[in-house]
């Protein structure tokens, strides 16, 4: 199937050796002899003479690389509505945006076009595209997937991860991507066995509260759970990512989109002491969250708090409400899967994040592939 524009800056002839699950490479992975933009013009004639790690190893497990996915700009926004390389569509939602900064990446799975995608998320880049494109996603724990060869966003906070059409599919690239992890280590007999705390639904829209508190219905051992969204700790992401751009944004600052340059111009602004602060607020609040979660395995939250708005509105203005329940488990470096969990607003897909301590990266996938199992013996996801 030919990629529709926006989805792919590179479409290959079966780039992988392997005879297994295609698969779309987030255009932020370099790639051995084929071209590796990281969504900007600076690098449009880019052609590293190496191959990132996490591609190697989905490569070497029967992976066969079809393309490599567009992206929102140097990976820093989450509709990636990208100005150099087209706008990634939504094959679910014409006229929605598909999400980003892996944007290309659920696109391609939404559109039947990869069984298997890489992305990447530093504050919900892989959870939000699964979201707006009815797909499913890993953010994986800190650390634990290589992401070496990816061009940095902020890199305290980076993580490289699968997404698939089901549970079973990321499931089968974390085996690929982090051979060390034990898929079988924690795996609860039903959904009685796992503890969760339910968060954050009153922020959603009604049909997106609606269907994830039904999602959150089918854990017998479940609470309510009143917990802190992060509070100046942006400032520490923002200051990181300065550090990556600084001296390729004062060289370059005409080739880069208005998007990714308003942030970088308003980032320039944040202070050290502000930038200190920051990093304190992320210690504080770590160490908080792990206090208020220690009763309970998982807690279950909306991935967003709305379907896929419109494209046009534009990343500044909607970025703020689209993290705000993704982010927190970035900056705990926590895993967190995002799934489908039924039709809201305007007859969109809503997403239903399960988040896990970090480490217990098997036990979230293994309680959502059985919630998945549950909401569609349900009927809860048609």
């Amino acid at each position: 199937m030919a990629a529709p524009e926006g989805i792919y800056i590179t479409e290959l002839d079966g780039a992988g050796s392997g005879a297994g699950p295609t698969l779309a490479v987030k255009d932020l992975f370099d790639t051995a002899g084929i071209r590796t933009t990281y969504g900007s013009a600076v690098f449009a004639d880019h052609v590293p003479d190496r191959t990132a790690t996490a591609v190697e190893r989905l490569v070497g497990s029967s992976y066969r690389m079809v393309g490599k996915a567009n992206l929102h700009e140097f990976a820093w926004g989450i509709t990636s509505e990208n100005p150099h390389y087209g706008t990634v569509p939504n094959p679910i939602a014409p006229g929605r945006v598909a999400g980003g900064s892996s944007g290309g990446s659920g696109a391609a799975l939404a559109a039947g076009i990869a069984d298997a995608a890489l992305g990447t998320d530093s504050a919900g880049s892989i959870r939000i595209p699964a979201a707006c494109c009815g797909v499913t996603g890993l953010k994986p724990t800190h650390g634990l997937v290589p992401i070496d060869g990816c061009w940095p966003l902020a890199p305290s906070f980076d993580v490289a991860g699968p997404m698939a059409r089901d549970v079973a599919g990321c499931a089968r690239m974390m085996q690929a991507l982090a051979p060390e992890l034990d898929l079988g280590a924690a795996t609860p007999g039903s959904l009685d066995d796992v503890r969760v705390a339910v968060a954050w639904t009153e922020r959603a829209d009604p049909l997106v509260r609606a269907r994830v508190e039904t999602a959150a219905a089918l854990f017998a051992d479940r609470r309510v759970l009143d917990l802190p969204l992060p509070e100046r700790i942006y400032d520490a992401f923002a200051r990181e990512a300065v550090e990556v751009h600084a001296d390729l944004f004062r060289e370059h600052r005409a080739q880069y989109g208005e998007n990714v340059a308003t942030k970088l111009e308003r980032a320039l602004r944040i202070t050290d002491d502000q930038a200190a602060a920051g990093r304190a607020a992320l210690d504080a609040y770590r160490a908080r969250i792990a206090d208020l979660t220690a009763g309970v395995d998982l807690v279950v939250t909306p991935t967003v708090p709305m379907v896929a708005p419109p494209t046009g509105i534009g990343d500044l203005a909607l970025r703020g409400r689209m993290i705000e329940l993704t982010f927190p488990w970035s900056a705990v470096g926590a895993p967190a899967l995002a799934l489908p969990c039924g039709p809201a607003e305007d007859g969109l897909p809503a997403s239903v994040q399960l988040a896990g301590r970090p480490g217990e990266d098997a036990l979230v996938l293994a309680a959502g592939a059985l919630l998945e199992t549950a909401l569609a013996a349900a009927g809860a996801t048609r």
